[in-house]
This record gives structure tokens, C-alpha cells and sequence, in this order.
């Protein structure tokens, strides 16, 4: 069933203009200027929260709790930074930029009781999907690769492209579930503090040297296979696939989660992390597991705020900082708003980049030249790009045609993978970016959420996040991604969903394209990088962001990185925000 009649009709009244318009339409959302009691804002508090993505919500959260008087000043007109709900075309909600929920801690997830304060996830099962590009032989459709949690049906997937892989896929899930286990207990902890090693008080010291029971923990778990694991760590996600794995579609799809938001090939080493970084998950105890939010992404700020608020922390939207105040002993004094207000606290916790928070918050005068080129030196480049689309009906994949009743099958509850069939595609994507140009071929994840979701669209109708790698930040003899160049990239990306599901682009009721350039200024992510910072070895946990500033504090006593560019790093975790919190907690004791 298409969408209804009196749907149609509107949409044939102009709305389907959007199309080609609606990447700079202003997006219409529901959203409380002021969390909690409805007062205004105070000229003082404990402390001050940048930004309310779902990081500094959850900093917020914790800090509250434990009796620090605490507020949110979000730059935007909606809470949730990247975890965010607009409704971009009149009935169509959409998760703009992070999509999937998956990485969200278990223990925040249990701390702020968010089940109770709305949050709803619809589990996918099964969660990948990979048609093949390809002639159909003997009157058959084309092969595709359907992978979920029945490991049989699992295998009997695999089989049909090798049946060696088919036997030796649970062990290849063992092996790095097992690695998962090992490194999960990290991301709930500081790193190990080695600027106190070297340099702090006694006491310091023996706290700093404590810090390395979790590192050491996860050593023992991997036992005598920890050579092997290194180098799942280190290698080329290539190297580690081809070594268990034969075939191409197989090897493609699993080494798409090395590479998904990161400037990355398969052939790059360390990739083999962000991988691990990505099967991490865990959603109400079942491990490895990914879902849909009821009503997009969202509702997961939402709820985080809506618990932080219950303890009594104020958020307010619409209130740009402009700059941290710091006094001559290069302590925090609080924040100077936009509009000239000062706000005053003895905590700044930033959920803001590193880049945005110490190169335009922080004044550079308060921070030692070789942080500052330190920072400057982060990677931040960034090969996304993300099209939130209407559509007026399911695509309707050649590998796995609709039925008649235009129901969603178990396909399209999945990440698809388009221009997948080998590693190869990947590579050669990565090197059209690496050279300056677009993708001319490139890596496309699918999602559908309204396919388990029904409140994010009208009836028969549907939304469609399309997360599309490599897009490189400034275009070929110094272009800038004006709207005909972001139309043509789009045009590209559904002239290869059209191959594979033919009529998609007929049903093309809006689309919002938004290139590296788009996700930076719309939601402060340098560089367009939804990690805030590359997730590579040379920039992650002792050196996340930078070396001997792991511990989420900064030059400036009182002033805190809290967001996805301190450890461990980005998705909809919530860890950075916990772990910050935890940190900045201890230290207002002695402030």
C-alpha cells in the first residue's frame, strides 16, 4: 500500500520540489527551549555544559546526581548535537545525522533508568544486507548476502558464495568477540594518566599506576592468543579478512564496518580497530545488537535529558557560548554567552570538538604553544556524506523483489550495502577521495528505520538514511560544495541504488544532502568528521585527543573535554560524557 490519497495529492502539489531545494530548507522541529522548571537562566552555577549533544547531556546527568549544580548551553534550537530528530519534509521524521543505536553504554543506560524516561528501541534482526550487482542465472534473481543473529541461516547465506567461510564464520565471531570482551572495560574508565606518571605528586602517582588494572585485565583475558589480537588492532582489515575469509562479498561487507565514517581504506592499517569499535555494541543485555529508536534518533538526547533534568539540571537551546573565561592563574571562571551574558562556574565540561573547544572557545593565550600545535595537528578529515531521503514507498531490491502488499520484509530492516560485491570497490572509492574527487563508484549503507519504526512516516511511506562514503571536503581546483554540486553527488549516489532497486528514484519525495562542509557548520563537527577526530592508533586512548590530555582535563584547571573527541572516542556512546564527568567530580572536591 503506496502512501494515502489525500498524501499523494499534496505531494503532487509541490512538495515533491523539495528534491532538488530541500538541502538548505529549514527544518521544522518540536523542541522546549528550557528543560525542567521553567526559569531563567541563572548567572551562576557549578558548572557549565557546551553543547547538548548526547555527551555533554550525559556529562550533565552525572554531574547533577551527585549534587553539582549544573547547566546546559546548547548553541542550536534542538538538543542532541548528531543524535538528532527533524522533521526536514512536513511528516517525515528523520534521523539527520547519527542513525543507528548500538554503543550506548549498558551502565548509563541503567544509571538513568532512560527506558523510564522514554526510550524505546526496535531491534533488527537480521541487520545486513548485500545484493549483488549481477545477472541472475536460470531465470533466479541475483545472489545477495543476508547476515543476523540465526547463525544456521547465517551460514546457509555464506554457503552460497563458499562454503569454507560458511564453516568458519562462528569461529571468526568467537575470535573477536572475544577481543570485544577484553577492550569493552576500557571505554568505561580513564586512560591511564601518564603525565602524573612522570610528573605528578606521590599520591598521584599510585592513582596513576592503579589506572593500568583495566589495560592489564584485558591483557590476561587474551592470554596467550594477544599476538594474534595485536594485529587485529594494527593490521589492514584486509590482511586479518583475508586470512579467515575467500569470498569477496563476505569479506567487502564485514570490512565496511572498518571504514564507515573514517578517510579509510581496507588497506589502511589500524582499520582493523574501527571495525572492533563498531561490534562492540550492546542494547538492553544482548550483545552485538543494533536498533531503531522509536522516533529517530532523537529521542535518545531526549531521554538523556529528560533524566538529567529530572535530577535538576537546566537546559537551554538557542544560547551560543562564545568564548570559555579563564582568570590570570588559568583557572575556570565560567562562559561568555553570544549575546554578551556571562555565566559564571568552577566546571566547563565541553562537548564541543577539540578543535572547536581549545582553537575558538579557549583563549589561545592561557594554553601552552605546543598544545595548541598539537591540536591543530588532530585529524579531522572526514570522507561522508549523509542524505536523508523521502520515499513514497519500499525499494524494491532485484536480489529480493517486494511482495504486493508493499510490506516491509526482513531485508529492509537491515544496513544495506550497495557497491559492496568486493574489497576492491571499497579501495578504489577511498582513492577517488584520497585524490580530491568524489566517489565515482561509492560505498552506500542503506538504512530504513520506518521499516520497524511506523511514527517517523506517513502510512506506505518511508524514510531512508543513506550514509555514503568517500566525499572529500573541498572539491577538485579549490570548489566548494555549492547546491548544484551536492545535487549531482546525490544524482550519482541514486543512479547506483537505482541498479540495484529499480524505481527508487521515482520514489523520491525530498531529499537533504548533507556533505562534510554541511555536517560541520550545521553541527559543529570539524572537519565533517562524525568522531570529532579520527579514530585512528595515533589517536586513540592515550593520546585521544592528544598525548598526556586523555584524562579529559586541559591546560586550564577546571576545563574538560567531554565530548566523542576525548576517550573512547565517537558513536552514540555516551562513555566520553560519563567518563569526564567522573573526572571533573573528583576534582571540584579539591576546587
Amino acid at each position: 500500500k503506496a502512501c494515502s490519497g489525500v498524501h499523494m495529492r499534496m505531494l503532487a502539489g509541490g512538495i515533491m520540489g523539495l528534491g532538488r531545494l530541500c538541502a538548505t530548507c529549514a527544518p521544522k522541529v518540536s523542541m522546549r527551549a528550557h528543560w525542567g522548571a521553567v526559569t531563567p537562566l541563572k548567572l551562576k552555577y557549578d558548572a557549565v555544559v557546551v553543547g547538548a549533544g548526547h555527551n555533554g547531556l550525559v556529562a550533565a546527568a552525572y554531574l547533577q546526581k551527585s549534587g553539582v549544580n549544573t547547566v546546559v548551553l546548547e548553541r542550536r534550537h534542538v538538543i542532541g548535537g548528531a543524535a538528532v530528530t527533524e522533521e526536514i519534509i512536513p511528516g517525515y521524521k528523520f534521523s539527520r545525522a547519527s542513525y543507528l543505536l548500538s554503543l550506548l553504554r549498558p551502565r548509563i543506560y541503567q544509571d538513568l533508568e532512560l527506558k523510564k524516561h522514554g526510550l524505546k528501541v526496535y531491534f533488527r534482526d537480521p541487520y545486513s544486507f548485500t545484493p549483488i550487482l549481477e545477472e541472475g542465472i536460470g531465470g533466479k534473481p541475483p545472489r545477495s548476502l543476508l547476515l543476523g543473529g540465526d547463525m544456521v541461516e547465517t551460514q546457509r547465506q555464506i554457503a552460497q558464495f563458499s562454503q569454507r567461510d560458511a564453516k568458519v564464520y562462528p569461529e571468526y565471531e568467537a575470535f573477536m568477540n572475544r577481543l570485544v570482551s577484553a577492550i569493552d572495560p576500557l571505554l568505561d574508565t580513564s586512560p591511564v594518566d601518564t603525565s602524573a606518571m612522570r610528573q605528578g605528586s606521590l599520591i598521584q602517582r599510585l592513582r596513576s599506576i592503579m589506572t593500568l588494572q583495566p589495560l592489564l585485565q584485558a591483557g590476561l583475558k587474551l592470554g596467550t592468543q594477544l599476538p594474534q589480537y595485536y594485529e587485529v588492532l594494527t593490521a589492514p582489515i584486509y590482511k586479518i579478512l583475508e586470512h579467515w575469509f575467500e569470498s569477496e562479498p563476505l569479506k567487502a561487507t564485514l570490512a565496511t564496518d572498518a571504514v564507515i565514517g573514517a578517510m579509510l581504506s581496507p588497506h589502511t592499517p589500524g582499520s582493523g580497530y574501527v571495525l572492533l569499535h563498531h561490534v562492540m555494541g550492546e542494547l538492553e543485555g544482548k550483545k552485538g545488537s543494533w536498533g531503531y529508536v522509536e522516533g529517530g534518533m532523537g529521542r535518545v538526547s531526549h531521554a538523556i535529558a529528560s533524566a538529567a533534568a529530572s535530577y535538576g539540571a537546566e537546559i537551554f537551546t538557542e544560547k551560543p557560548v562564545d568564548c570559555v573565561l579563564v582568570d590570570n592563574n588559568r583557572k575556570v571562571r565560567g562562559v561568555l554567552l553570544q549575546d554578551g551574558t556571562e555565566v559564571k562556574s568552577k566546571l566547563v565540561l565541553s562537548n564541543a570538538t577539540p578543535h572547536t573547544t581549545f582553537m575558538k572557545l579557549t583563549p589561545k593565550e592561557q594554553l601552552p604553544e605546543d598544545f595548541i600545535k598539537q591540536i591543530s595537528q588532530i585529524n579531522i578529515k572526514s570522507p561522508v556524506t549523509k542524505i536523508n531521503v523521502a520515499v513514497d514507498r519500499l525499494p524494491n531490491f532485484l536480489a529480493v523483489p517486494n511482495t504486493t502488499e508493499n510490506k516491509p520484509l526482513p531485508h529492509h530492516q537491515c544496513s544495506v550495502h550497495l557497491n559492496c560485491e568486493n574489497m576492491q570497490l571499497i579501495h578504489k572509492a577511498f582513492e577517488d577521495a584520497n585524490e580530491g574527487r568524489p566517489s565515482d563508484r561509492p560505498l552506500i549503507e542503506l538504512c530504513i528505520p520506518s521499516s520497524l519504526d511506523p511514527t517517523l512516516a506517513p502510512p506506505g511511506c518511508h524514510v531512508i538514511s543513506i550514509f555514503v562514503q568517500y566525499t572529500p571536503y573541498t572539491l577538485p581546483k579549490n570548489r566548494k560544495w555549492d547546491e548544484q554540486e551536492k545535487n549531482n553527488y546525490a544524482d550519482t549516489v541514486f543512479d547506483w541504488i537505482e541498479k540495484y532497486a529499480p524505481g527508487f528514484k521515482a520514489s523520491v519525495i525530498g531529499r537533504d544532502i548533507l556533505t562534510p562542509p554541511d555536517l560541520e557548520r550545521i553541527f559543529g563537527l570539524s572537519g565533517g568528521n562524525i568522531f570529532h577526530a579520527s579514530m585512528s592508533l595515533d589517536q586513540l586512548y592515550f593520546a585521544r585527543p592528544i598525548p598526556g590530555y586523555s584524562n579529559y582535563r586541559s591546560p586550564v584547571t577546571g576545563l574538560y573535554l567531554c565530548g566523542s573527541g576525548a576517550h573512547p572516542g565517537g558513536g552514540v556512546m555516551g562513555a566520553s560524557g560519563r567518563n569526564a564527568a567522573i573526572v571533573a567530580l573528583e576534582d571540584f572536591k579539591h576546587l
